[in-house]
This record gives C-alpha cells, sequence and structure tokens, in this order.
C-alpha cells in the first residue's frame, strides 16, 4: 500500500497520534505525517504510506494556507492559548486602520523566529523539551514568505484571519509577532489548516472516516497512489530502456524520453521532474541537467521492480 491520506486532523490531537491511529487502522508500519499540526489546530494534515514516505521532503516543502483567530491584548509563553500569560492583560486595542497597517508589513519575505515551544531542533533536541525545563533557548530565524495575510474581522479583542504562506511558518509566531508591533501582545487562539499545496479541506477525511472506509475495504475513496502525488511538478515519460537505466540509478538521456510535461509547474528550474514509464508508473524524481542535456536520478521509488 503506496499512496497519501488527507486527514482531517481532529482539535486535541498530535500529529503524531493521527499517525499512530492509522498504523492501527490499515495495519501498516511506514506511515507518516508532513507538515505537523500543533494540537490546538485542525485542518489539513499530509500522511504518507508505504513508498510515499520518501517524497516526504517534497510534499512538506509545498505553501500552506491557513484560517484562524488571534487575541489582541496578551502574550504567552507558548504563543497560544493554552500557554501562561507573560504579563497583565491589555485594555488598549488599535484601531482597524493601524491593525491593517501593522498585517501589511509583514506580507513578503520575513525573518521569524520559532516558538519556544515548538519542535524545532536545538542540538538535536527540540525546543519544547528544554524551554518546560526552563532552560534559555538560542532559536534561530528563519526566512519565510508571507504571500497573503488578510484581516476577515475585528472585534476588538479578537481577529480573525487568512494567511497563506511558505513551508516553515510558525503561525503561532507571527500571532505573537503581531502583538509585538502593535505593542498590546497577543497569542493565537484557533487554527484550521485549510490547504497543503494543491490539497485542500475539501478532500480531507477524519481519522474516523477513514476507519470506515477501511473496513468497507474502500482505500480508494481515500488513498491517492503515487502517480497522482507533487501534481505541481514537471514530468517525463520514458521508454523501457530509460526505466531499466533509472531503476538502477543510471542517467536518462533525451533519445529515451517519449513525452514531456511543464504545464501547470512552478518554478521549473528549482525542481525535480517526476518519471514515469510508460504505463504510467512513478518511478521516481529526477534532475535535468541543462548543460549535458539529461536527467540525473534523484529519488527512485520502488528499485528492483519491473513493468
Amino acid at each position: 500500500m503506496d499512496g497519501l491520506i488527507i486527514v482531517d486532523k481532529p482539535a486535541g490531537w498530535t500529529s503524531h497520534d493521527v499517525v499512530l491511529k492509522l498504523r492501527k487502522t490499515l495495519r501498516l508500519k511506514r506511515i507518516g505525517h508532513g507538515g505537523t499540526l500543533d494540537p490546538l489546530a485542525t485542518g489539513v494534515l499530509l500522511v504518507t504510506v508505504g513508498q510515499a514516505t520518501r517524497l516526504f521532503p517534497y510534499l512538506a516543502g509545498m505553501d500552506k494556507t491557513y484560517s484562524g483567530e488571534i487575541r489582541l491584548g496578551l502574550a504567552t509563553d507558548t504563543y497560544d492559548s493554552q500557554g501562561k500569560p507573560l504579563g497583565p492583560e491589555k485594555t488598549f486595542f488599535p484601531k482597524e486602520k493601524e491593525l491593517a497597517a501593522v498585517v501589511a508589513s509583514f506580507v513578503g519575505e520575513i525573518s521569524q523566529l520559532p516558538p519556544p515551544y515548538s519542535a524545532k531542533k536545538i542540538n538535536g533536541q527540540p525546543a519544547f523539551k528544554l524551554a518546560r525545563r526552563g532552560l534559555q533557548l538560542e532559536l534561530q530565524p528563519v526566512n519565510i514568505v508571507i504571500h497573503r495575510f488578510l484581516v476577515l474581522d475585528y472585534a476588538p479583542p479578537l481577529v480573525k484571519f487568512l494567511v497563506e504562506c511558505s513551508s516553515g511558518t510558525y503561525i503561532r509566531s507571527l500571532a505573537h509577532d503581531l502583538g509585538q508591533k502593535l505593542d498590546c501582545g497577543a497569542h493565537l487562539t484557533a487554527l484550521r489548516r485549510l490547504a497543503v499545496g494543491r490539497y485542500t479541506e475539501e478532500e480531507a477525511l477524519t481519522p474516523g472516516k477513514i476507519e470506515e472506509l477501511v473496513r468497507e475495504k474502500a482505500f480508494d475513496r481515500f488513498l491517492l497512489p503515487l502517480e497522482k502525488l507533487l501534481p505541481d511538478y514537471p514530468a517525463v515519460w520514458v521508454d523501457p530502456e530509460g526505466a531499466r537505466a533509472f531503476k538502477n540509478g543510471a542517467r536518462i538521456g533525451l533519445g529515451q524520453v517519449t513525452r514531456v510535461v511543464l504545464a501547470g509547474s512552478r518554478h521549473t528550474e528549482n525542481i525535480p521532474f517526476r518519471v514515469f514509464s510508460e504505463q504510467g508508473r512513478l518511478l521516481g524524481l529526477a534532475r535535468f541537467e541543462a548543460r549535458d542535456k539529461f536527467f540525473q536520478p534523484e529519488l527512485v521509488l520502488g528499485s528492483g521492480q519491473t513493468d
């Protein structure tokens, strides 16, 4: 069983809770998740099964879309409603124009500091474990991109918002930093991930629904096959000789390519090509070396299998 499951993570569950549940439901061990969601959050969590786990770095790198709610007037140590207050609650709040101007200042490429209570590793240990022990953390800022940051509703002290951002963005940090810039403090009170790349909440299923479909043996209703993954990546189809070469880790020449599709792909020069056999099986990923005009394997799936 290889493929991707788009899960609608329930509130209160960790991302690892979802993986444990699906391992039990599917009776499989080779299951992982891409793009951790905090227990407070709900929404789209990509879960990889079998060979798809090897595509995790590529799936995790996709842009993400969130909706949520920020409470102004109080900062917390976790940057969300589950943390301890970092001082007395403020009773003054910015005007709508001031809020809009500060929100707009976050759009574009910015440097962001991860929350102290996060899974970010410091010397091999998650930051939240060190923070719980009261240790001073030396978190490093990360460059991220905020494509859109919209205020959907403002009823002080609550701000309902929509964010489209690059992978690696912490929405809790965004909420905290907004409060710092407004000089009133703020923390995240609700968060829902609406999309990861093209995978949206409309396609997402709860763990309970997936369990129901497994009992019905309706695997095609929740498991996306390898061939449907990374749809924004360019693709090439290769002849049998090219397929054999690729499976053995050898490069593919243009003479072995029977079809190329670039439509729908973004930043083609920075991402690999999906490589398909003539029968339509996803063989893996390859980088195009323009100077020598060949495709160099980057990831070979199911090596040793033949069509």
